[in-house]
C-alpha cells in the first residue's frame, strides 16, 4: 500500500462540463484521491449496437489524473441498453415465478444469454483498450453488485444450462435419482432434459433440486466474473475486483479466486456495526495479504423512492472508516458523489446535493479525510494482525439455509450474531471461508454448516490434531452435499470425527428445553443435535424438554487438541452468557493472547510493524469506552507516553497505542 484511499462513486456522464469541472474542484477540497466511474454507463458506451464511444471516459480519466484523483474503471454490464432488450423477452431475467423482467432498472437480463456475453465481452474489451494503460487508472470493478437484485434466473437458456451442469456433475440420470432420492413423491428422472428449474410449485421442491441449482448459478455468475477479467488482462495490468456483499446469490469464496483484490459494499448503521465489523474481518482474509476497498457506503444515509435510512450520527462515519482502516483496508468510499437528480435512487445520501451544495453528510466527509491523514503512516508501515481465532463463513452454507431455512432463519443474520459475541469479549478474529489455511490458529469455530465438505472435515480434525481446539456446530454436519439426510449417523463424516453418538436430531423450543454448561442453565433453540456421551466428555445436559439428561455439548480429545461439538443454540440473555463462556473458556484453553478487556461499542484492531505491536482503539457505539494497557506504550496521535493502566476513549474517538519492541 502506497496510500490511503478515501473515495466515492462519480457519474460525469449525467452531468455537463462545468458541472464536471467543479465537482473535481470539490473533491479536492473534500480530500477525495479516487473515484469509480461508469458502471452504469452502457448506454453512453455503445448508443447503438456495435458504434462504440469510450472517449468521454478516457477524457474524464486523464482530467482526474491531472488533479491527482485515481479512477477505478468498471464493466457497465448491470445495465444493458434498450437495444439490447427490447423485442428480446428471450434475453430477460426470469424469476422463480416465471415472470420475465422487462427493460429498466438494472440486471434486468439473464447474465448466462450467449448473445449478452458476447456483447459484454466485446463492450469490456473496448473499454480495456482505450482505458487500460492510462496514468491514474488504479483498479477494476467489474459490473456492479451481482445477484444483488435478482436470485436464481429461470429463462430457458438458464434451464439448458442447467441440464448440461448437471450431466456434467452426475454423469448419469440413476446417480442424480440416488444422489437426491427422487423416488420420494415419484420424482424420479428418465434424463437430464425433464428435471424442472425450481420455479412454482403447489409445496417444496425437492431439496436437493433447490440448493443444486443454487449452486448452479453461483458457479455461471463466477464464470462470467472470469471471462471480464479476462478480456480485461489482456490490456490492462490494473487489478481487478468486483463490489460485492454477504447478502448476495454468490459464492465469494468462488467469485473472488480469480480476481486480484476483495470490496465489499455495506450500508449497515451504527445499530448494527457488528455487521459492518465482520465484512471487514472477512474480506481481509479473501485475498490474504491484500488490503480490502469499501467500494461503496453512505456518506449520511441511504435511501431510495420506496424507503430511507436514518442519517447517521456525527461522527460515527470516521469511526467506520478509521476502524476499516485499521482491520486491513485501503479505500474507504461513498456512493455517491452528487446526488443523482433523476431514476429510483435520488433520494440517496450523497457528499454534495444535486444542486452542488454539501450535502447534510459533508461535515463528517471532512471529518473523515482528517483522520486519514492523520492515521496513514501508521497504517503504511503496519500490517493487521492474523487472528489466532477464526470463524469459518460460507455462502454455500447460506444456499443450504435459504432451502431449509426452517422458521426463517437467516444465514447472514445467524452468522453475524454468532460473530458479534467475539467482538464484546475484545478477542482479535478472523472471519475465514472453507477452503482457507488453518496455520496460525488457535481456536477454530464453524457454526451454521448444514453440510460440511470432507475436506474441511479433514482439515479441522488436522488442525485440533496438531494442537487446536475445533468447536462444531449448531446446526453443522447434519446434511449431504447433496442436501440430503445421512443415513449411517446422524452428522456423518463430523460425528465419526468427533466421537460422538447422535441419538436424536429435532428442533429445540426454547420455551420447553434447556440446558446447563459452564454454570449457567438457558434456554436451548433452533435444529439441534443431541448426543450420547461419556460423562468424562459431556459438557453441557440437556434438564429440560425432550432427552432430558442427554448432552448438547460435548468434548472429544483429538491428538494434541479437541473437538468441541455444539448440538443446539443457547437462547435469550442466559443463552448469550453461556455462548460468551463457552468461547471465554477455550480461549483461554487455546492460550489466545489477541485479547483485551476494551469495554463493549468499543474495538482494539492490533496491527505490528518494526517499531512493535500498535492497538487503534476506535470507539463505535458514541458513548466512549476504556480498555486497559498491560504496559507502558505510547499514544502515537498525541506523541506522548502512556503509563500501564486503563486507557479511556470519547465517543466515536480512536487512539493508536503503539507498545514498542524492548
Amino acid at each position: 500500500m502506497k496510500k490511503l484511499y478515501h473515495g466515492a462513486c462519480f457519474y460525469p456522464e449525467l452531468w455537463n462540463e462545468a458541472v464536471l469541472e467543479e465537482d473535481i474542484k470539490k473533491m479536492k477540497e473534500a480530500g477525495i484521491n479516487v473515484v469509480r466511474i461508469g458502471e452504469f454507463a452502457w448506454s453512453k458506451m455503445e448508443p447503438e449496437e456495435g458504434k462504440y464511444d469510450i472517449g468521454f471516459f478516457v477524457d474524464v480519466i486523464r482530467k482526474l489524473a491531472s488533479h491527482q484523483i485515481e479512477t477505478v474503471m468498471c464493466t457497465p454490464t448491470a445495465t444493458p441498453p434498450v437495444w439490447l432488450t427490447h423485442g428480446h423477452p428471450e434475453r430477460m431475467y426470469v424469476n422463480e415465478r416465471g415472470e420475465t423482467m422487462g427493460h429498466g432498472s438494472r440486471q434486468h437480463v439473464c447474465t448466462n444469454h450467449p448473445y449478452f456475453r458476447e456483447r459484454a465481452r466485446l463492450i469490456t474489451e473496448q473499454i480495456a483498450q482505450k482505458t487500460g494503460r492510462l496514468p491514474g487508472l488504479a483498479g477494476w470493478q467489474l459490473d456492479n453488485e451481482f445477484k444483488c437484485h435478482v436470485s436464481e434466473c429461470m429463462c430457458q437458456t438458464c434451464k439448458t444450462l442447467w441440464h448440461k451442469w448437471l450431466r456434467e456433475k452426475y454423469q448419469s440420470i440413476d446417480r442424480l435419482n440416488e444422489a437426491w432420492g427422487a423416488d420420494v413423491w415419484s420424482e424420479t428422472y428418465q434424463r437430464f432434459e425433464q428435471i424442472p428449474q425450481p420455479g412454482a410449485t403447489p409445496f417444496l421442491h425437492n431439496s436437493s433440486l433447490r440448493t443444486m441449482y443454487q449452486q448452479f448459478s453461483m458457479e455461471k455468475i463466477a464464470e462470467f466474473a472470469r471471462e471480464q477479467a479476462a478480456v480485461i488482462r489482456g490490456y490492462s495490468d490494473a487489478p481487478i475486483t468486483h463490489n460485492s456483499s454477504v447478502m448476495f446469490g454468490v459464492n465469494n469464496e468462488e467469485l473472488f479466486s480469480d480476481l486480484d483484490f476483495a470490496s465489499f459494499d455495506t450500508y449497515a448503521s451504527k445499530e448494527n456495526s457488528a455487521a459492518f465489523l465482520f465484512n471487514c474481518d472477512l474480506w481481509r482474509n479473501i485475498k490474504k495479504g491484500r488490503p480490502f476497498w469499501i467500494m461503496e457506503t453512505s456518506p449520511s444515509y441511504s435511501a431510495s423512492i420506496e424507503s430511507y435510512a436514518a442519517p447517521h450520527e456525527d461522527g460515527y462515519l470516521k469511526a467506520e472508516a478509521v476502524s476499516s482502516y485499521a482491520l486491513g483496508g485501503a479505500a474507504f468510499c461513498y456512493w455517491l458523489w452528487r446526488q443523482q437528480r433523476a431514476g429510483s435512487e435520488q433520494p440517496h445520501g450523497s457528499v454534495l446535493s444535486a444542486w452542488g451544495e454539501p450535502d447534510v453528510g459533508y461535515a463528517n466527509v471532512l471529518e473523515v479525510e482528517r483522520a486519514r491523514k492523520e492515521v496513514e503512516p501508521v497504517m503504511l508501515s503496519t500490517v493487521p494482525v492474523q487472528a489466532e481465532a477464526a470463524v469459518v463463513y460460507s455462502d454455500r452454507a447460506k444456499a443450504f439455509l435459504k432451502t431449509e431455512p426452517h422458521r426463517g432463519l437467516n444465514y447472514r443474520s445467524l452468522i453475524t450474531g454468532f460473530y458479534e459475541r467475539f467482538v464484546s469479549l475484545g478477542i482479535h478474529r478472523d472471519v475465514i471461508f472453507e477452503g482457507s489455511a488453518l496455520d496460525g490458529y488457535k481456536l477454530l469455530f464453524t457454526p451454521f454448516l448444514h453440510y460440511m465438505p470432507q475436506e474441511l472435515i479433514e482439515k479441522a480434525s488436522a488442525f485440533a490434531e496438531n494442537g487446536g481446539i475445533w468447536v462444531a456446530g449448531p446446526l453443522t454436519g447434519g446434511r449431504t452435499k447433496h442436501h440430503t439426510i445421512h443415513t449411517d449417523c446422524g452428522l456423518g463424516p463430523l460425528e465419526t470425527c468427533a466421537g460422538v453418538k447422535t441419538l436424536y436430531t429435532f428442533p429445540m423450543d426454547e420455551r420447553r428445553a434447556a440446558g446447563s454448561a459452564f454454570g449457567v442453565k438457558a434456554p436451548l433453540s433452533l435444529w439441534s443435535a443431541v448426543f450420547e456421551a461419556r460423562p468424562s466428555e459431556a459438557l453441557g445436559i440437556i434438564e429440560q424438554g425432550p432427552a432430558s439428561g442427554k448432552a448438547f455439548i460435548t468434548e472429544h480429545k483429538q491428538g494434541k487438541g479437541k473437538i468441541v461439538m455444539l448440538g443446539s443454540m443457547p437462547a435469550g440473555e442466559a443463552g448469550d452468557v453461556m455462548l460468551k463462556r463457552l468461547i471465554s473458556h477455550y480461549a483461554e484453553e487455546a492460550g489466545i493472547t489477541m485479547k483485551t478487556d476494551v469495554t463493549p461499542g468499543t474495538i482494539v484492531a492490533p496491527r505490528t510493524g518494526p517499531d512493535g505491536i500498535v492497538w487503534v482503539m476506535i470507539n463505535m457505539d458514541g458513548k466512549g469506552g476504556e480498555v486497559t494497557l498491560h504496559k507502558d506504550a505510547v499514544d502515537l496521535i498525541a506523541n506522548k507516553r502512556e503509563a500501564a493502566g486503563r486507557l479511556t476513549i470519547g465517543p466515536y474517538q480512536y487512539r493508536i497505542i503503539l507498545f514498542p519492541d524492548m
